[in-house]
């Protein structure tokens, strides 16, 4: 279960937890301009055989956001790959996307920033530099994300920080590494991050796809994820970074809903497939695709038939993919409902709520 919920703003006030409701006033744009990383992280969700493996051209990033900046001028922005920072012109990549009037640039990054990306880009062209990291030590984080990339991330993050960009960080959570969320706060602050962004193993990628490493045996079980994150995500708060989480499970009173109805986020990739909901990304049941430089509707049976569907358990794809999420009682009941994957819980620090602070993510 990854990404992010549409974004929306509320007034400055203290120390707040909601939920951040979809909203279709808002366009946000999750850009993969290539599948190709450095890094074998254990939980990458990119899956070649489904995403492609190309990388894309200047011309067709340019052409593919004026598809996308026609929907919606203020959309916002996500790029991502693969390592975005690996493509050669991501900087002018940006530059075009500023020109073309999207409402904000992201760049998610495993922190070793090829091609002199900071250099070749200013403050005032990237809201946010998102660096994923997995352990507040190489012990924790480099077994899940590769040796070496602990020092190589915290060293990227001091180098954006000091060059006046605003650094978030990517935190996604397994039985692996859960037991060591608490230390991150302090140690964001120490960094200079502003955001935290805390995510779940998803049900795709390598930890989905491979035997060697089933997803089961990387989830966090709900009574784990329900006393542990939300802890943490009020510690963080209480220090001044601002922290997004999923939702996950729902409440009985709560309904569900379906960012595939109710939001408006856009999932591309290099081989064109267009996406409505991450779940659905390792088949081919994308609703959209790009072709000759035109958005063009896929025919039943893709994602967007799915949307409407209504069961007890709550997500319809989770049910699909990955039934061990759910537990029943002795009459079949489901005794929770998941969430859609895109549904998040937020906690700002006191008088934060200024466009910066509400920048949308993916992971």
């Amino acid at each position: 279960m990854q990404k992010a919920a549409s974004k929306s703003y509320e007034p400055k006030q203290s120390r707040l937890k909601r939920t951040v409701s979809f909203s279709k006033k808002f366009t946000n744009i999750f850009f993969h301009i290539l599948t190709r990383c450095n890094l074998s992280c254990r939980h990458c969700y990119i899956n070649p055989d489904q995403h492609g493996k190309q990388t894309l051209s200047l011309s067709d990033i340019e052409s593919w956001l004026r598809v996308f900046s026609a929907h919606r001028k203020s959309a916002n922005l996500i790029f991502l790959g693969g390592e975005p920072t690996l493509h050669p012109d991501l900087s002018l990549a940006i530059r075009k996307a500023r020109e073309l009037g999207f409402g904000s640039v992201t760049v998610d990054t495993n922190g070793y920033l090829f091609n002199d990306i900071l250099q070749r880009v200013t403050p005032e062209e990237v809201e946010y530099f998102s660096f994923s990291l997995d352990g507040p030590d190489p012990e924790t984080n480099d077994p899940i994300r590769g040796r070496g990339s602990f020092e190589k991330c915290v060293s990227g993050i001091y180098k954006a920080v000091s060059r006046g960009f605003h650094a978030s960080l990517i935190y996604t959570v397994s039985r692996t590494n859960i037991h060591q969320l608490h230390r991150m706060p302090a140690m964001l602050e120490k960094w200079g991050v502003k955001r935290l962004f805390i995510q779940v193993i998803g049900l795709r990628g390598q930890s989905a796809r491979s035997p060697q490493t089933p997803a089961e045996g990387l989830q966090v079980s709900y009574d784990q994820w329900l006393s542990v994150v939300p802890n943490v995500a009020e510690t963080a708060a209480r220090i001044g970074l601002t922290v997004s989480y999923p939702k996950v499970y729902l409440e009985s009173h709560e309904p569900f809903f379906c960012a595939g109805l109710e939001a408006d986020n856009y999932f591309i990739f290099p081989n064109g497939r267009v996406y409505r909901c991450p779940l659905c990304e390792d088949y081919p049941l994308h609703s959209l695709q790009i072709r000759e430089n035109r958005l063009v509707k896929m025919p039943p049976i893709n994602e967007k038939d799915l949307f409407d569907l209504s069961i007890p358990e709550g997500c319809v794809m989770n049910k699909i993919i990955q039934p061990h999420n759910i537990c029943y009682d002795s009459q079949g009941v489901p005794k929770y409902r998941v969430a859609c994957c895109l549904l998040k819980e937020e906690i700002r620090p006191p008088l934060i709520g200024s466009d910066k602070d509400c920048i949308p993510h993916l992971n």
